[in-house]
């Protein structure tokens, strides 16, 4: 009795101590959308803007536009050239970084707090008023081919060749940059996708961090208030992927390789889908985190790999659920064979009781270290929360969503999601010694070589 109500003042402690710092959301005028979270005990802000859009904003023929933009936005701004960005930069002690993902353009920057009007002026520089120096568009194109070949001499090519054999060229997040698509980039296009999309209807702009909230929300207004407002980018309805009507096969032939890298993939779900609690918990012990089944099939008790994951995609538009590891040549067949009898134990058994608590206790224990001890972390979620139309409640009442996953619930979800049957599997490696062992894996198996053009 005595344990039993230590465990529930516990439960209710965490419950109590996972909460979002206060927070507010203004729109100014010209629709760009503002938040603020003052976080004292480091003098640091962090500022963290988003662009609507991501992958989803680009086309097939210009795939790597949109990470391609978000790189040149500090090579050059109306105020600064490249170098004197820098270093107008390095004197704050600052730093600044952009990029893109499937749904949003991220650009990040963190500065002391007694420099912050100074460092939110050199962001919203480069966000609203980048020049893109011709010379620094070809750099960076060039650039872009050189690393597209050195990844193909790599396996982490093969979560490319996934993303394309997987999704397809007519889905959004099929649209993988290719050599064909960096070679039709150019200056005009990336002047077009910058005016179009880095507009105040299109912009998040979130502040976390030590400052005094009423003159940082003056400062945000005046500096992001001036953007043009332009047109919000239209989101296009979900794709999901189609479940193959029988197995898909694509082997990647890499003649020096050593090692075969696969991924075994099926439909998943989108982050706003219902079923998201359920299976984050059935996929961390599955193969979300280092003592999980397939871990400790394929490395801790066959020693075939040193590490083996599984991961369910969770961006807008429904992603894919896939197992990933690598094994030595002579293995590869041993290696497949043995993630999908997991697959198999844990579509056909499920989970027990004891292994749900267990998820649920780790899951707990780490979402608060993992999403919400920094200022950047925190700016994250916000944005996250604005992106996906969520509410306080995707933190405040994470434990109470994930302590109300029931057993019934989390096996109702490894079968809906965990299948076994007309698997999509892609596979890296030498082909010449192989290929027999992938065969069976499907009834047609698709051949590329890594160093072709495209995916």
């Amino acid at each position: 009795m005595k344990s039993l109500i230590l465990a529930t003042v516990l439960c209710a402690s965490l419950s109590a101590q996972i909460k979002l710092p206060p927070y507010t959301r203004e729109v100014l005028p010209n629709g760009t959308v503002v938040y603020l979270m003052p976080k004292t005990g480091l003098p640091l802000v962090t500022f963290h803007v988003m662009v609507r859009g991501g992958d989803e904003a680009e086309t097939a023929q210009l795939a790597g536009l949109g990470g391609i933009t978000a790189t040149l936005l500090r090579q050059g701004t109306s105020q600064h050239d490249k170098v004197q960005f820098s270093e107008a930069l390095d004197g704050l002690g600052g730093t600044f970084g952009a990029s893109s993902n499937p749904q949003a353009t991220s650009i990040n920057a963190e500065f002391l707090k007694k420099d912050f009007d100074t460092g939110l002026a050199l962001v919203a520089e480069a966000v609203l008023h980048p020049t893109f120096p011709e010379a620094e568009v070809r750099k960076e194109l060039a650039r872009r081919l050189d690393g597209l070949k050195a990844m193909k001499d790599g396996p982490g090519a093969i979560n490319s060749h996934y993303r394309a054999f997987f999704f397809g060229s007519s889905h959004p997040y099929g649209h993988v940059p290719d050599e064909s698509s960096l070679d039709r980039i150019r200056r005009e296009d990336i002047l077009s996708y910058h005016k179009s999309m880095y507009v105040g209807k299109n912009l998040i702009v979130i502040v976390a961090g030590d400052f005094d909230p009423a003159a940082a929300k003056a400062s945000v207004a005046k500096t992001f208030g001036s953007a043009d407002a332009g047109a919000p980018f239209k989101f296009t309805e979900d794709h999901p992927p189609a479940r193959n009507t029988a197995p898909a096969v694509m082997l990647i032939d890499k003649p020096d390789a050593t090692q075969t890298y696969f991924i075994i993939a099926q439909p998943g779900i989108h982050r706003s889908s219902p079923d998201r609690d359920a299976l984050t918990l059935v996929n961390t012990l599955f193969g979300g985190r280092f003592s999980s089944m397939l871990n400790d099939e394929l490395r801790v008790n066959s020693g075939l790999t040193y590490g083996a994951s599984a991961r369910v995609e969770q961006d807008r538009l429904t992603g894919g659920l896939y197992i990933s590891t690598y094994t030595k040549t002579e293995t590869t067949g041993k290696a497949i064979d043995l993630a999908l009898e997991v697959l198999k134990r844990l579509h056909d058994n499920g989970l027990t009781a004891e292994q749900l608590t267990s998820a649920k206790t780790y899951l707990k224990g780490t979402y608060p270290p993992q999403r919400l001890q920094t200022a950047d972390q925190l700016a994250a979620v916000l944005g996250e929360m604005e992106l996906y139309s969520l509410t306080r409640d995707e933190v405040d009442k994470f434990v109470s969503r994930i302590d109300g996953v029931t057993l019934d619930q989390a096996n109702a979800a490894i079968k809906k999601y965990y299948r076994t049957d007309n698997l999509t599997f892609v596979i890296l490696g030498n082909a010449s010694k192989i290929r027999d062992a992938v065969a069976k894996y499907g009834p047609k198996v698709v051949e590329r070589t890594a160093r072709q053009a495209g995916w």
